[in-house]
């Protein structure tokens, strides 16, 4: 398992759930991906990506003008029921 930081700081919507997507993409099953942000819209973006792409939402955490998110890689695969 191996923890990356994407610092993301100054970057207005949509680019903070874009570059995050794209990160971890390139992650495998089990790594993390901690997210910083100032962006206020990233609250509502990135979790909504995470539920998308089937990952894990660890944590998310505000420290002033600060986000930053915790996400943990899954094997990708959504199941769909009928």
């Amino acid at each position: 398992m191996t923890i990356t930081i994407l610092d993301l700081t100054g970057l207005k919507c949509p680019l903070p759930a874009l570059l995050t997507r794209k990160a971890m993409q390139r992650l495998l099953p089990g790594d993390r991906l901690e997210v910083h942000c100032t962006d206020p819209m990233a609250v509502i973006d990135i979790p909504a990506m995470v539920q998308q792409s089937g990952d894990r939402l660890d944590s998310s955490t505000r420290r002033d003008a600060l986000i930053i998110f915790t996400i943990e890689k899954c094997n990708g695969a959504i199941e769909i029921q009928n």
